[in-house]
């Protein structure tokens, strides 16, 4: 019921919530038949038109408020969100990754950014570490694009690092909540990652307590997609092919 409750609420997430781009296409009958969220963004947007307000100065400042956009994608573990998230960075040159501090190659900034508790995140293997300038600075590679498009940083994020990339100043956000439409299917791929090895097992504990511990985990991970409102964009991926091509209209956005 609990899972329910919240992927009832999240596919309301699946209309872009920005007002500057709803505003050319809502009409009064349509924003009263959306629910949520988006409902309420489409009638502020309705409101916004019928007072006259110029809604392209709103994109002009938006662009030119001196923040860094970030592509964020997110989602519970076992939607397949890594991979979706290397298509793109694969097909499209003008998205990159974050710059990472490796321990090896910098081991005195990696302890100073350590012990100064500035990392966003640290990977598994305790050498590569993720830092707010890390992010941002990536995004001012230089563009090998013919018309010299601004170069956008992807972050593939579990739930955790998206939470602290909300509060990651100098940063726009455009969200993509990647999920699944069914429990049992959250519940039948981490049965694949755990017997498979992938997923290591405590000593006090089982295979069946880990994946319990692992379901009630995306349940609580998508409670805050739902509610967090950083997301923009939802998609059920159930078909590596049809979720890229979703993946790449979301992405469009960031240069919009």
């Amino acid at each position: 019921q609990q899972f329910g409750a919240a992927m009832a609420g999240f596919l309301t997430y699946r209309v872009p919530l920005l007002v500057s781009q709803l505003y050319p296409v809502v009409s009064e009958s349509a924003a009263d038949m959306v629910p949520g969220s988006a409902g309420m963004a489409m009638r502020l947007a309705q409101d916004a038109k019928n007072r006259g307000v110029d809604m392209s100065l709103l994109e002009d400042k938006a662009a030119e408020d001196g923040l860094t956009t970030v592509f964020l994608v997110s989602g519970p573990e076992a939607t397949g969100k890594t991979t979706l998230v290397n298509k793109l960075l694969e097909s499209d040159s003008r998205f990159v990754k974050p710059a990472l501090v490796d321990k090896i190659a910098d081991g005195v900034k990696f302890e100073r950014l350590q012990q100064r508790g500035e990392f966003l995140e640290v990977d598994q293997s305790g050498r590569y570490g993720l830092a707010k300038e890390g992010v941002l600075e990536a995004a001012g590679q230089p563009s090998d694009s013919e018309n010299g498009e601004k170069k956008v940083v992807v972050v593939d994020a579990d739930v955790e690092l998206a939470k602290k990339m909300v509060n990651v100043s100098g940063a726009r956000l455009v969200g993509v909540w990647i999920g699944l439409d069914d429990l049992d299917k959250f519940e039948s791929r981490l049965k694949t990652k755990i017997s498979s090895g992938m997923v290591p097992i405590p000593e006090d504990e089982t295979e069946d307590t880990v994946l319990r511990a692992k379901i009630r985990q995306v349940v609580k991970d998508i409670e805050f997609g739902v509610v967090s409102g950083v997301f923009e964009f939802t998609i059920l991926n159930e078909d590596v092919d049809d979720s890229f091509k979703q993946l790449k209209d979301a992405a469009s956005y960031c240069f919009k």
